[in-house]
């Protein structure tokens, strides 16, 4: 099954388990997140195509990595008159993996990853038992 979304002002095209870089979307690593702008979405030649978004549809991701992209260097001069610009810019990118694709107002099954510290205190109150 695919689905494509709608997310930072881009449209990609997602399967289950694909591994993208999109736009900075709040979350941090382990979570789960769901993107609710979907497009369109199916399976071989069954596609229901939105109006503009598919009702009830959702794509649930991962974050796996919170970071930014190379630096994009924007630099002008105007010849002859001593006037030169140089600015640098990097945007912020989120890595995150595509655990599901939901339809019918369905929520995701995967829960998301412990935090460390929530993962230390619930390892000493087990060891402590």
């Amino acid at each position: 099954m695919f689905a494509v979304i709608k997310t930072g002002g881009k449209q990609y095209r997602v399967a289950a388990d694909d591994v993208l870089k999109i736009e900075k979307v709040a979350g941090e690593v382990g979570d789960i997140v769901t993107l609710d702008s979907v497009l369109a979405f199916g399976q071989g030649d069954d596609v229901t195509v939105g109006a503009p978004f598919v009702e009830g549809a959702t794509v649930a991701v991962e974050v796996l990595e919170q970071g930014k992209a190379k630096t994009v260097i924007a630099f002008k001069k105007r010849r002859r008159q001593n006037s030169r610009r140089k600015r640098g810019h990097r945007q912020l990118l989120t890595t995150v993996r595509v655990s599901e694709i939901l339809t019918g107002g369905a929520k995701p099954s995967k829960k998301a990853a412990p935090k460390k510290a929530e993962a230390k205190e619930a390892g000493a109150e087990a060891a402590a038992e």
